[in-house]
């Protein structure tokens, strides 16, 4: 056998096959997007000849550009985001203007091409509020292949990248219809065979070690600040969905765009010492939300236009209200019930929720308890002290009945004896900004930092345009029902006094300058509640007050905490994002709740969250707004998107806790846990099963090794139990 540097010579020529330029579609030739068109699964190649097939019209490319610069008028962190402060300034350095300025000078072959390089550029923000998606593209077809990937730890603490051992489980069930597909592609005598490669060990990606792809990958996957957790996108993860657990594939099982044709890989499966090369293709599968189209005009005109939801509409001349934002399908939390207006901070991706289902054995086989509702579902662990809450978002249910849930969950677990409280926030991205405050008001009780606010001050963007908005609200008394965010009396200044109707809470704007641009935000009171006994000056203070208490609750918080806070643990895979941040922030700075990030790589520091933000919203929201307070006409306003797109911004930047001068979301927010997968751990669900345990009695490592089809790693149990036995003794 050939030694590894070899085999990875032999397949450095395979590398990820990326985007194709366009060719101009001729006479008699076959239009691409008919040959994908009533198909299921489709070669990543043809999805991408389809959407490669479009020019660039320069009104539409113009019309995009216009839209997405006049939007970031209203986004709190551009000017930050130029040169972010540490420990982010590496990871964040990004001269937005500077670069639409240059996309909009650039030629491009299709405008696929064009839609990536404004994409990605965006991304590079690292910022889960500040996105650009055009459903045209991003997640019409999913990019997938049946091997998730994990970071596992061993014994002696080196840490390698394995194919799943659960890989076969999940992709036989999420993809039987197309499983074949891969298992025909195995070479020799591995076809067939594909469960064999559960659990292999990964030496090489397309010839290279395998960070160097999880490192690319965390260049373009945008989202968070940190590097640790953009490195853990590259993996499989969980998390709780409305109905049960969900099954994340991670970046290189799932893309959501067509940009890889296959991967070449060098493993050592288990049991196995030789290495062996494979190449598996990636498969396209359409989204169910993908309209259905049988050539290249259907496609355009069924996906790629304006729809309703993309562009605001005036209140006052809609019977309907508010209408629904076309960015709710990329919002990273279920869509709620509730008919009231709640303020929702939530990242947005280009891939939507994940609806693969964790498979059945990994699945929490107690009870879920009284209070449980659809993303948030409580457990007693088999110690009698451990409750456990499963959330994973903070929106999704009816307002009302995730505030109420919470309270009557936390309370059926004190009922049954649990002095201690894990709460996994895997993979949330963020909600009700009140019911962030709530569940932190009421697992601590009321104390200094959670009355009369439990969560943070924040600013808002204080530029001309929305200060005409707000006056025009005044003047011709616009918005009579307060669904307008910019309606002075949504708001509290930072002595929690409501702003009169009439006061134009954005005059006089703070001015700053950061990293060279002038900027303004909102000014209110000096004299500020910082949480400490006595007021504090600051001269030029720019905040928002508390908005959750009394009346953004509606039910009453206990009069005591539910929880030592000693006794409570958040754990998440870092990426808790939006309102989970202003929870997990608030609950580790202030009440010294312990933080654990799972399965990180171990010389790269583990954020517990990121993408802080203080409220999120949308271009779809923002327009609303402008219309609706008559202002469309302006020349500082965006016209209407001609395309299926949304754009993202932060609304308010919430200030930090230790450094209350500065946004908190330029802040570090060290684990304080990496929890390692390591064989124990991967083996330890089955710890409880006492039959396999019996028949199996081996030690860990030998059982992960000989036995990879038993043991796993996306497995909440296993999880909750090493977290209590590691931090809560």
């Amino acid at each position: 056998m050939a030694p590894l540097h070899q085999l990875l010579a032999l397949v450095s020529a395979f590398g990820v096959i990326t985007i194709h330029a366009a060719s101009d579609l001729q006479k008699g030739k076959p239009d691409p997007c008919a040959v994908i068109g009533g198909q299921k699964w489709v070669a990543p190649a043809d999805v991408r000849a389809c959407f490669s097939s479009f020019k660039v019209d320069p009104a539409i490319k113009s019309n995009i550009l216009d839209v997405v610069s006049k939007t970031l008028a209203f986004h709190t962190s551009v000017n930050y985001q130029i040169k972010a402060p540490e420990p982010f300034t590496e990871f964040v350095h990004e001269d937005l203007f500077k670069d639409i300025e240059r996309i909009s000078k650039t030629s491009y072959p299709s405008d696929y091409d064009l839609h990536v390089d404004l994409s990605r550029t965006i991304k590079r923000l690292n910022d889960g509020h500040c996105v650009w998606i055009n459903a045209c593209y991003d997640s019409s077809f999913l990019n997938f292949l049946p091997i998730p990937l994990a970071l596992l730890t061993e014994k002696d603490g080196t840490q390698n990248v394995h194919i799943v051992p659960e890989a076969f489980q999940v992709a036989s069930a999420e993809f039987a219809d197309e499983i074949s597909v891969w298992q025909d592609a195995l070479p020799g005598p591995l076809k067939g065979k594909l469960e064999t490669l559960s659990g292999a060990k990964v030496l090489a990606i397309n010839g290279k070690p395998p960070f160097d792809a999880v490192n690319a990958n965390a260049l373009i996957t945008g989202s968070f600040q940190g590097l640790g957790t953009r490195q853990n996108a590259f993996f499989s993860s969980y998390a709780r969905s409305t109905t049960n657990f969900s099954y994340s594939m991670g970046n290189f099982a799932q893309q959501s765009l067509p940009l890889s044709d296959s991967v070449t890989l060098v493993i050592q499966r288990v049991n196995h010492i030789v290495p062996e090369v494979i190449t598996l293709p990636y498969r396209s599968r359409i989204n169910p939300a993908t309209v259905p189209f049988n050539s290249s005009a259907s496609y355009r005109a069924n996906n790629c236009v304006a729809v309703d939801g993309t562009n605001g509409v005036d209140l006052q001349e809609s019977s309907s209200g508010l209408a629904p934002s076309a960015a709710g399908k990329f919002q990273q939390a279920p869509p709620s019930s509730s008919s009231k207006k709640h303020f929702l901070n939530v990242i947005m991706d280009t891939a939507p929720l994940s609806d693969v289902v964790l498979p059945p054995a990994l699945q929490p086989t107690a009870p879920a308890l009284n209070g449980s509702f659809g993303v948030g579902t409580f457990y007693m662990q088999k110690d009698g002290k451990t409750g456990v809450l499963a959330l994973g978002s903070f929106s999704g249910a009816d307002f009302n009945v995730m505030e109420s849930g919470l309270l009557e969950g936390l309370l059926t677990l004190k009922s049954m004896g649990a002095t201690q409280l894990i709460v996994d926030v895997t993979n949330n991205g963020g909600g009700f900004i009140c019911v962030a405050h709530w569940l932190h008001r009421i697992i601590v009780g009321p104390k200094s930092t959670t009355v009369p606010e439990a969560g943070l001050d924040t600013k808002a963007r204080d530029g001309p345009l929305a200060r005409q908005i707000v006056q025009q609200i005044i003047d011709k008394n616009l918005d009579p029902n307060q669904e307008l965010l910019y309606n002075p009396l949504n708001w509290n200044d930072a002595n929690g006094v409501q702003f009169p109707a009439t006061d134009n809470w954005l005059l006089p704007p703070v001015n700053v300058q950061i990293n060279g641009h002038a900027d303004a935000f909102t000014q209110r009171s000096n004299f500020l509640n910082l949480k400490e006994p006595d007021a504090i000056l600051i001269s030029s203070a720019s905040r928002l007050g508390q908005e959750c208490q009394p009346s953004g609750f509606t039910s009453t918080p206990p009069d005591v905490a539910l929880f030592n806070s000693s006794k409570v643990v958040i754990v998440s895979n870092g990426r808790c994002a939006s309102s989970c941040s202003l929870f997990s922030i608030t609950m580790a700075k202030e009440e010294g709740v312990k933080t654990v990030v799972v399965g990180g790589k171990k010389d790269v520091q583990q954020e517990y969250c990121g993408t802080v933000g203080g409220q999120s919203t949308d271009y779809s929201t923002i327009d609303t707004e402008i219309k609706t307070a008559q202002l469309k006409n302006s020349s500082l306003a965006p016209p209407d998107l001609l395309v299926n797109g949304v754009q993202g911004i932060t609304w308010r930047l919430g200030f930090g806790i230790q450094d209350t001068t500065q946004p908190e979301e330029w802040q570090d927010h060290p684990a304080d846990l990496n929890l390692p997968l390591t064989p124990d751990l991967c083996a330890a669900p089955f710890s409880s099963h006492a039959k396999r345990a019996n028949t199996f009695a081996f030690p860990a490592l030998i059982f992960f090794f000989f036995f990879p089809f038993f043991v796993s790693v996306n497995n909440p149990v296993a999880i909750w139990e090493a977290v209590a036995a590691k931090l809560l003794v």
